[in-house]
């Protein structure tokens, strides 16, 4: 019987999957703590005017280019309309989302031969991830990473108590567009190997899933990372095993989400036994590790 993970593109797709898990772990504990899962989500739709145009001008090499270029657009363009309460974040998330996202569509419908490319990157390609790929996604982590723990405890700082923040000297504007921009980048990471529609899963479940067990910021990145590290390779042997011995057709990227949907159901009840235990009072140098 051959060995899943002994063929070459098994072998790619599972080394992406551990290259996202080491950033989505992170970040999206901030996403968790900040609530932006709504922004989180609009990153991954607003891509996909700069996808069309990278691939238009320069093909399938060309879509990383533009889908950075569009998502560091998306996270400026936030961060000033939210600034000084010009617009609420739900609000200015909603006008950025449908304008960019619109503006993809127009685009694709008028490149009909485009149609099919394009609509295997709102939903990944999971399994055809190059080793050109592997190498982007590995320097855009390794970017993250950086400035993740750079901006840890500023952004904490910021998301436990903005007014104390901003008296304490931290520039909430440059701290908020930080963020965004490592969401961008994160998106732009995984954009290509599990979607536009996927994506936002893996930053948003790893550490609501993680908050089931533990109220600790630095434990529930590392159960986020392990969680989507965990989940990748399951679901990609679900994948494996589903096309090639039932002849079922379940995508790589998809099964790999549902295996997230389904820890975080299985974690709720810890939650439920956690909240009937006897309160213990936590100190935030605890909460941040």
């Amino acid at each position: 019987m051959i060995e899943p993970f002994a063929v070459p593109f098994m072998g790619r797709a599972l080394t992406e999957i551990a290259l996202l898990a080491l950033i989505c772990g992170p970040v999206s504990v901030f996403v968790f703590v900040r609530r932006l899962s709504f922004v989180s989500d609009a990153l991954t739709h607003t891509v996909f005017p700069g996808v069309v145009i990278g691939f238009v001008a320069g093909g399938m090499d060309g879509l990383f280019t533009g889908a950075l270029i569009a998502a560091l657009l998306t996270a400026g363009v936030l961060t000033v309309l939210t600034r000084g309460a010009r617009l609420t974040d739900d609000a200015a998330t909603a006008v950025v989302l449908t304008a960019m996202f619109s503006i993809g569509v127009v685009l694709v419908s008028r490149r009909t031969s485009y149609t099919s490319d394009l609509t295997a990157f709102l939903f990944g390609r999971l399994l055809t991830v190059t080793p050109r790929q592997i190498a982007e996604t590995a320097v855009l982590a390794a970017v993250i990473l950086v400035a993740v723990v750079i901006g840890r405890r500023a952004w904490l700082f910021r998301a436990f108590d903005p007014a104390g923040a901003a008296a304490a000297g931290l520039r909430i504007g440059w701290l908020d567009l930080w963020l965004n921009v490592v969401l961008a980048l994160v998106v732009v990471a995984a954009v290509r190997a599990v979607g536009t529609i996927l994506v936002v899963a893996l930053l948003i479940i790893p550490a609501a899933a993680a908050r089931m067990v533990t109220d600790r910021i630095a434990v529930m990145a590392l159960l986020g990372t392990g969680l989507v590290l965990a989940a990748g390779y399951t679901g990609l042997l679900l994948s494996w095993t589903a096309s090639l011995r039932y002849g079922v057709a379940l995508t790589a990227a998809s099964a790999v989400v549902l295996v997230l949907v389904l820890a975080y159901l299985l974690l709720l009840p810890v939650r439920r036994w956690r909240d009937r235990a006897p309160v213990e009072r936590t100190s935030p140098h605890e909460l941040v590790g």
